[in-house]
């Protein structure tokens, strides 16, 4: 491992000094008790092939008022998420099992990614921005404008392989005082792509309803975008990604009378996405496959907002949700940059 990244993820651990969660409070919910875990529900046949019936869905840490965000660290064994409304990003330790606080305050940060060189990369709510820690803990503005105006409140952000950064701009964050400020949005709800050299900002699609979630296909070829502000129900977008530049846009999938929010695909083109409206049935993870056919549930006790792959093989799904943050060991894996 690179000595300065060394240093980043040492800075995590020197920051964590209160830990405000632990598996002593894990209470009143309880894992299934025999395999395979009912909670896991194939809606098609095809589902069959991405669970293991030896994999249970496990609670790894709670306490949390709004859970979102989650990007794993596989050289540090860690996932951090924000915890939204308590200002402050976490951070999960796979070798003890521990949780603590990675960076309090985090400008009310809500998605996160990693760049091609390792570093986490964070929607600032607070602040209005996205940003960039650098390997010695220091942030760098990575993005606060659009041609002499304050972004919204970056949402969700995701990294192509040839290093640019693309993140959603909804107003959520200004609504209130409850995870940010409350302020009037200066610009319209879009999406943006960054240059990761060039720094040079431009909106990748304008005429998005609450763009929310957002991943890339396996090939890059797709990008997948959560209008979350659409009516009568939310649906998720799919666009060409043609030089960079969004094509041919379209409704992939009609989310009815569920709530899509994070969004993630396998290594196969299947996406996961974070769920719920509320209900035990449907609050958790919905799959769907690669035409945008629902054909897998992972039922959780709370609206899941938003999700990630990690683990040492990246086939092991973790899951934000609402209060708490849960994951299961699937049989697939998430989709590597080309």
């Amino acid at each position: 491992m690179h000595t300065s990244r060394r240093s980043l993820l040492k800075m995590g651990s020197a920051i964590a000094a209160t830990a405000l969660m632990s598996n002593r409070t894990l209470a009143a919910w309880e894992p299934a008790q025999r395999y395979p875990d009912p909670a896991i529900v194939a809606l098609d046949p095809s589902f069959n092939a991405l669970f293991l019936t030896s994999a249970k869905v496990e609670r790894i840490a709670t306490g949390c008022r709004w859970a979102e965000g989650p990007v794993w660290f596989g050289d540090a064994r860690m996932l951090l998420w924000s915890d939204i409304p308590n200002n402050a990003v976490m951070r999960w330790d796979e070798t003890t099992g521990h949780t603590s606080v990675f960076r309090q305050p985090s400008n009310n940060s809500n998605g996160h990614a990693r760049d091609r060189q390792g570093r986490l990369l964070s929607c600032e709510h607070d602040t209005r921005r996205v940003t960039r820690t650098e390997y010695d803990g220091t942030l760098t503005v990575l993005a606060d404008s659009y041609q002499g105006k304050r972004l919204n409140s970056p949402n969700d952000i995701a990294v192509k392989s040839d290093g640019s950064i693309w993140f959603t701009d909804p107003p959520f964050g200004i609504a209130g005082f409850y995870e940010g400020h409350k302020a009037e949005p200066e610009l319209a709800q879009n999406l943006y792509r960054l240059d990761s050299q060039s720094r040079e900002l431009v909106i990748a699609a304008g005429d998005v309803n609450g763009p929310n979630g957002l991943c890339f296909s396996p090939d890059e070829k797709v990008l997948y975008v959560v209008e979350s502000r659409a009516q009568p129900n939310r649906l998720i977008l799919a666009y060409d990604v043609v030089d960079n530049q969004l094509k041919n846009k379209r409704v992939h999938i009609d989310c009815g009378n569920g709530t899509a929010d994070g969004i993630a695909c396998d290594s196969a083109g299947n996406m996961w996405c974070g769920w719920g409206q509320g209900s035990a049935e449907l609050d958790g993870v919905r799959v769907f496959n690669p035409d945008g056919k629902a054909i897998g549930m992972i039922h959780l006790p709370e609206r899941c907002a938003n999700l990630c792959f990690g683990g040492e093989q990246r086939n092991r799904l973790f899951m934000a949700a609402s209060t708490s943050v849960y994951s299961l060991y699937v049989n697939t894996q998430g989709a590597a940059l080309v």
